[in-house]
């Protein structure tokens, strides 16, 4: 989840927000700039002050319900990550293994400091890592005792993310200046996602940097149910009504999945979140 998301999903249930703050353009050219101009420990009083702005001091309950939304999936992301640091120990293999995983959990502080800050005395209360289950029923019960469970499942964090932004281009469209900054987030999560899948092949699993057909024909086929969802309609050979497969020489059914990254809608996303959440 990031702030340019969250302002898109603000927009749907108060459409006058940019007007609110100023003429779109120079409201999000505003907010692009925001990271140049103030520390990033300012940013969630900047942010704060963006939506006293907008609406007083009285923020409207759905903006609200969506910002608080945002905050509880950025407490999962965060004690995740972090339980993996600090509460398991010998998890995560000492140098560039565990400096990674350091870097993607200070990432998601920042996230959950941001979004605590603009929402003021309306947000929720802090989520522990009790409030979660990242065994996610059981179906991933060694997560923190085996290290090759652990990336799995932020693989599929990360992989989710991924597609998640995908799914909302299309929304963005009438919006070209949001979109470039959500198409540069989204550069940086698919690094993210392949560094992850890096770290697994470095452990010895059959995987590559991007999602391909697994041994059972579909993409990713892990033989977890519950994991399917992450790559449901990765497996898909048409691009645009076009059939990719045989459109050239060596395009194999798997060389057309591996050329095409296919959207998750925001009910599949929040339906994967949930398995994951008390």
């Amino acid at each position: 989840m990031n702030i340019v998301n969250i302002l898109e999903e603000i927009e749907k249930v108060d459409g006058e927000i940019y007007e609110r703050l100023n003429p779109r353009r120079s409201a999000m050219k505003d907010f692009y700039n925001m990271g140049k101009k103030v520390a990033l420990a300012a940013m969630p009083l900047a942010l704060g002050s963006m939506f006293t702005k907008a609406y007083g001091q009285s923020t409207p309950a759905t903006v609200t319900d969506v910002l608080n939304y945002a905050l509880t999936l950025e407490y999962l992301e965060f004690h995740f990550y972090n339980h993996g640091v600090e509460a398991a120990p010998g998890l995560i293999p000492a140098g560039l293994p565990l400096g990674a995983i350091k870097t993607i959990r200070d990432h998601e502080k920042a996230h959950v400091a941001l979004l605590r800050g603009a929402l003021g005395g309306a947000a929720i209360p802090a989520k522990a890592y009790t409030d979660f289950d990242f065994t996610a029923g059981g179906t991933f019960a060694d997560v923190y005792t085996n290290y090759d469970t652990f990336l799995a499942v932020a693989q599929a964090f990360e992989d989710t993310g991924v597609r998640a932004y995908k799914g909302r281009a299309t929304e963005l469209m009438s919006s070209p200046g949001v979109l470039t900054v959500a198409l540069q987030i989204h550069s940086v999560e698919a690094r993210h996602a392949a560094h992850i899948r890096t770290m697994r092949a470095a452990r010895g699993a059959m995987i590559k940097p991007w999602i391909s057909l697994g041994a059972g024909g579909v993409a990713n086929d892990t033989g977890i149910a519950a994991v399917n969802p992450v790559y449901a309609g990765e497996d898909t050979e048409k691009q645009a009504t076009i059939l990719i497969t045989g459109i050239a020489t060596g395009v194999t059914k798997a060389a057309a999945v591996e050329s095409f990254d296919e959207p998750l809608t925001k009910e599949a996303v929040l339906a994967i979140a949930g398995l994951f959440i008390k």
